[in-house]
């Protein structure tokens, strides 16, 4: 799908670069109301840095991951999805 992920770079503790199929790219930021239940994990910066691709989507050990379609309407529309 266009909006398979293609690439993701951690910026920061709680920041994302992700690039899409179709060339779109934006950063996904975490505030830190968001990271709760499994998300807890991801305050951690050496756990945070683990990210990356599988079959377009952004994941994490532990079954995290990120909502590609979701993030890609968010990033299109704006150039950032702010989980909050």
């Amino acid at each position: 799908m266009y909006w398979d992920v293609i690439n993701v770079v951690p910026e920061s503790d709680l920041s994302l670069r992700v690039s899409f199929k179709d060339g779109t790219t934006g950063k996904v930021l975490f505030e830190e109301t968001h990271l709760t239940g499994v998300f807890s994990l991801l305050r951690d910066p050496a756990y945070f840095r683990l990210v990356s691709v599988d079959n377009g989507v952004v994941i994490w050990p532990d079954d995290i991951d990120l909502a590609p379609d979701a993030m890609y309407r968010e990033i299109k529309r704006s150039g950032k999805w702010v989980l909050k």
